[in-house]
């Protein structure tokens, strides 16, 4: 990984680590807690690819298997989060273009979901039966919500700076080619925000020109 990559991905885990802990972990939602940590992950390896998508998510798990106040064997939620991140780096984008939000949406909703029952079958095979004790089905439906609705505060936010951070010269190279996090934003509305930004412009010289139109005709009289 490049030392860019490491730096911002090292620092967004810690940020999201600490978030998760302090802020989420205290809610005590019903069920599942929303995951911070997983959505980190997606969100990078979404941009990063696959390699990347496994590294990150190992060490994010990693960390927080070691960081109190973890109950469960260390090296069970790297293992999660290291599948996890490695086949969402699978579905990053080519041309860094997302046409619509099903697809991310579809990823954190399986991301999540599979997360949930991979960590219960991990600690099945370790002798941890607290996911039947909790209810799987409960905590499938809850983990698969509070994921979907922090998402999209989460992760279009984390996808951009990513891109950013890579120098990314996609922006550059071909203005008209939305950026992923823009394709997430603006798909639920069914507007392009590059088309936006052009129709505001061009409204904005219609205007001017009109107002000047009515100017020079004051005059004249």
């Amino acid at each position: 990984m490049r030392f860019n990559r490491m730096l911002l991905s090292t620092t967004l885990v810690v940020v999201a680590l600490v978030l998760q802990v302090s802020v989420l972990a205290r809610l005590h939602l019903p069920g599942a807690v929303p995951d911070l940590m997983l959505l980190t992950v997606l969100a990078l390896a979404m941009v990063y690819g696959h390699v990347s998508g496994a590294l990150i998510g190992f060490g994010a798990g990693l960390l927080a298997d070691l960081a109190p106040p973890a109950d469960h064997a260390a090296g069970r939620y790297a293992l999660v989060l290291c599948v996890i991140g490695y086949l969402a780096g699978l579905v990053k984008p080519d041309n860094g273009q997302l046409k619509s939000a099903t697809g991310p949406m579809a990823v954190v909703v399986a991301a999540a979901i599979g997360s949930t029952l991979l960590y219960a079958g991990v600690g099945a095979l370790v002798g941890d039966t607290a996911a039947r004790h909790v209810g799987l089905g409960s905590l499938l439906f809850t983990a698969a919500l509070y994921d979907l609705l922090l998402a999209p505060f989460v992760v279009p936010g984390l996808m951009a700076l990513a891109r950013r951070a890579e120098n990314d010269p996609l922006a550059e190279t071909n203005p008209n080619a939305a950026d992923v996090s823009a394709g997430w934003l603006s798909s639920g509305t069914g507007l392009r925000i590059g088309s936006q930004r052009g129709g505001l412009r061009v409204k904005a010289a219609k205007a001017r020109v009109a107002r000047a139109g009515r100017i020079k005709g004051v005059k004249r009289l």
